[in-house]
């Protein structure tokens, strides 16, 4: 699979796919991960402590912390990490409307996760920049 880095293309054809699950971030010591036995979605290491993004349900299951709920948007266009400006576009288009976004770029796509409560408004806000792309 070929890689996209135009940025036209990339906004044209991102594509994005809302996930049906809830999302929460929590932070852990190392030994509480391994303690837990969780699948996290995401693991990140800071020196501070180890932040995870798991389902909402696993959170409330394992009595984990956490402060919001996030919709997960995944633009489903294969994205080339070298890309230039694509998610400051997006970035850009939903910071307009007041919607906060926090991007986890994986190999293969891209990530954005929103606040629960405007997810939809964000797919909406997304559709229009790509239909807009040239």
């Amino acid at each position: 699979m070929t890689e996209i880095k135009d940025l036209n293309k990339l906004i044209k054809s991102m594509k994005p796919a809302l996930a049906k699950d809830n999302f929460v971030f929590c932070t852990l010591s190392e030994k509480q991960l391994l303690k837990l036995k969780i699948k996290p979605k995401l693991i990140f290491r800071e020196k501070e402590g180890v932040t995870v993004i798991v389902d909402k349900k696993i959170a409330d299951k394992n009595s984990l912390k956490y402060s919001s709920v996030w919709a997960m948007i995944t633009l489903t266009i294969h994205s080339d990490l070298n890309a230039v400006g694509f998610l400051a576009a997006i970035t850009n288009k939903l910071a307009k409307y007041g919607i906060t976004v926090n991007v986890v770029s994986a190999y293969y796509h891209d990530h954005l996760f929103v606040p629960f409560k405007k997810a939809k408004k964000a797919m909406l806000l997304l559709k229009e920049l790509s239909s807009k792309a040239v």
